[in-house]
């Protein structure tokens, strides 16, 4: 069957949340650049969603396509839309975000002024978040127009913070997010295998996405839900993320090494939390290089006290809620 080819397929993953969704499709209407197509992938959803999205089919004046699979998880429903898109580029947008009205058209500039022979060693177009009130989220790229691997930004450059643009569908494809891990697997897992393979991005100092702080957290911290369960529910994924720095991050040890020994000691604590989980270590991860295996022991002890504290701060939480729910 044929279709109709876009620049850019907006890939929206959404689960129950058609209160926010809204904020999506109004920021969409108003792009000055409409070469475009909205892609909601929907993860089991059980409000609204479904009739909201609809709806807009009827009034928009961009093409939105809809699909639904039972619930999974946001990186099933994230490898599903690459997989649908009909975009040479994907901008992915959680659905309760919102584009600046200018980003669309301004990531296509960016792209379309590269050197033909030169763009195929690209893979992303990388911008800023701002919050509602304006406020820049995380640091400011080092130039307005600065071409590093993304794997470079953060390790040589200290970049840190959300940062939102658009990416190859055709390379996405190439490096799916792994779905046979449970619960959250960080994002910065595949931008660097990305890098590693060799692909660049170019970074903008240029406000892109504005960005809704969640209420959940999947980040390198025991959520509160997460402690009455005894433990972290996202460990694997976070144990993902410290062995790929340990393990494939060598080469820039020497632009931050405290990053590399804080991530040798959540090495061991997310380990740690996995097994008390009863759950396994993700097969074929293991660490090769002997320095690889030094920096882990050196650090053993640390990553033991951060699991150690992570129990302690749950049993009161745990016996709070059971207190609660005794009063029920």
């Amino acid at each position: 069957m044929s279709y109709r080819r876009h620049l850019f397929t907006v890939l929206t993953p959404t689960y129950n949340r058609a209160h926010t969704l809204a904020r999506v499709y109004d920021s969409l209407a108003e792009q000055t650049f409409q070469d475009f197509e909205w892609l909601v992938v929907d993860d089991g959803s059980t409000d609204n969603t479904r009739d909201l999205v609809m709806a807009w089919q009827q009034q928009a004046s961009f093409p939105i396509r809809y699909e639904w699979q039972p619930n999974g998880h946001k990186k099933a429903a994230f490898n599903r839309g690459v997989r649908e898109a009909r975009g040479e580029l994907i901008v992915a947008l959680d659905s309760d975000d919102s584009l600046d009205m200018n980003a669309l058209y301004v990531m296509a500039q960016a792209w379309n002024a590269m050197d033909p022979a030169e763009r195929s060693t690209f893979v992303a177009i990388t911008g800023l978040c701002a919050r509602p009130d304006g406020h820049i989220v995380g640091d400011m790229f080092p130039a307005d127009v600065f071409d590093t691997t993304a794997i470079d930004m953060f390790f040589k450059h200290h970049v840190k913070g959300e940062k939102f643009g658009c990416m190859r569908t055709d390379v996405l494809r190439r490096f799916p997010f792994p779905e046979d891990i449970p619960g959250f697997v960080p994002e910065s897992l595949v931008w660097r295998a990305m890098s590693r393979a060799g692909y660049r991005t170019r970074f903008l100092n240029q406000v892109f996405r504005v960005y809704y702080e969640s209420t959940s957290g999947t980040g390198d911290t025991l959520t509160s839900s997460s402690r009455t369960t005894g433990g972290a529910p996202h460990a694997q994924g976070l144990w993902l993320l410290a062995h790929d720095t340990v393990a494939k991050c060598l080469p820039w040890f020497r632009y931050r090494p405290q990053e590399f020994f804080a991530a040798a000691a959540r090495y061991t604590r997310f380990a740690l939390h996995v097994r008390r989980n009863g759950q396994e270590l993700p097969k074929g991860r293991h660490l090769s290089g002997l320095w690889s295996r030094v920096l882990v022991a050196l650090m053993w002890p640390a990553g033991v006290a951060l699991y150690l504290r992570d129990i302690r701060a749950a049993r009161p939480q745990a016996v709070g809620i059971k207190a609660r729910a005794g009063r029920h």
